[in-house]
């Protein structure tokens, strides 16, 4: 076939990767040459419905990207996920913005417990960014699925941005493209925030929302998190572990020898310390199951992908092997497998917790000051 590119934003059209750029059905790509008229699905859902999807690109892409952002004088909003923040940090973000002011911005506020206060979030947030090296100006909390804080957000970047552009960059799966969709939404109904004009086009690298003022919002692809336990799972798979509503954590009283099994994904193992409470963090359809320690190597081999689900049994075949990660604790810390959730670790400096995680091998397993 020969080489067909957008008209929209000139990328090549491709029919077989819907997550990547320049996707277009084949039906679509039957009618755009028939009428001489060709959009990849982005610039078409842009065009005509003002939406915005993401796309994957190369991490070389990504750091072209970045380093295009750091040459300009800017307001960058990183947002990032609150239920998975170690899993949405973009790696050496700060030194590629340490010109510009950053507006840290931690979406899905509603998956957390309510009775979690927004402060203690906030400021959990500000010491994470600061052990990565970012200053943000500010934290806002956010839930782009529920429109929570929307208009506060806009006002923030009017604000802050000082009569600047403003660049909107986070890795995929942290809700970038539904907060800035919301952010077009609620500026069309409310044209005292911040007014804009209908898109003009796009670019392949970029989608530029023009502001009253001649600056624009660029919102950029997301950069693809290797260590994030999304990239080892099925579609279906994938609604197991993504909360979509506030997550209910289950606490269980285990003595030393015992294990929790996070569906057949990764694994806890409470190694030595006095008996005490552990409480999950996890998306309320993660079925957990517990269990001894001893022989529970042959309990996963023998019920992963039945009782012990995702992955089912069909993409066994395909999912890594779980590798061990231990921690000696003396202090309440969570426990994080990386884009699945965490477990809540009582451990005190007079009474040392021994524990250790199992995840698929790829998938980042550390240890952070508790957030809850």
């Amino acid at each position: 076939m020969e080489e067909l590119f957008c008209i929209g934003c000139g990328i090549q059209i491709q029919t077989q990767e819907k997550e990547k750029a320049g996707f277009t059905p084949v039906a679509a790509l039957k009618k755009g040459i028939e009428t001489g008229k060709l959009y990849c699905q982005r610039c078409f859902r842009l065009r005509h419905y003002n939406e915005i999807t993401d796309v994957h690109i190369t991490d070389d892409e990504f750091l072209r990207l970045l380093h295009e952002v750091g040459d300009s004088d800017a307001l960058v909003v990183n947002v990032i996920d609150i239920f998975d923040f170690n899993g949405s940090v973009i790696p050496g973000l700060s030194r590629f913005v340490s010109g510009n002011d950053v507006l840290l911005v931690g979406n899905k506020k509603d998956i957390l417990p309510k009775s979690v206060k927004a402060s203690k979030v906030t400021q959990w947030l500000i010491e994470r960014a600061y052990e990565e090296g970012l200053r943000p100006l500010d934290v806002i909390l956010t839930s782009a699925q529920n429109k929570y804080a929307i208009k506060e957000l806009i006002e923030r970047i009017n604000h802050l941005r000082k009569g600047r552009d403003v660049y909107i960059v986070g890795v995929t799966n942290v809700g970038k493209s539904t907060l800035i969709n919301a952010i077009i939404q609620e500026i069309a109904g409310d044209k005292e925030v911040i007014t804009t004009s209908r898109f003009p086009g796009t670019t392949l690298d970029k989608i530029e929302i023009p502001l009253d003022d001649g600056t624009f919002i660029f919102d950029t692809p997301g950069i693809v998190h290797r260590h994030q336990m999304a990239h080892y799972l099925s579609a279906k798979d994938l609604t197991v572990i993504s909360p979509k509503k506030e997550i209910k954590p289950k606490t269980y009283q285990l003595n030393s020898g015992q294990t929790l099994f996070l569906g057949g994904l990764a694994r806890f193992d409470f190694i030595s310390g006095e008996r005490q409470g552990f409480t999950a963090f996890f998306d309320n359809n993660l079925v957990l199951h517990r269990t001894k320690l001893e022989g529970a190597d042959a309990f996963y081999e023998k019920h992963v992908g039945t009782l012990l689900m995702p992955p089912c049994k069909k993409d066994l075949t395909t999912f890594p092997k779980l590798v061990r990660h231990e921690f000696i604790l003396d202090q309440k810390m969570d426990v994080v497998v990386s884009g699945l959730g965490w477990i809540r670790v009582n451990a005190q400096k007079e009474m040392k917790t021994k524990v250790a995680a199992w995840a698929p091998e790829g998938v980042s397993v550390i240890v952070r000051k508790a957030i809850i």
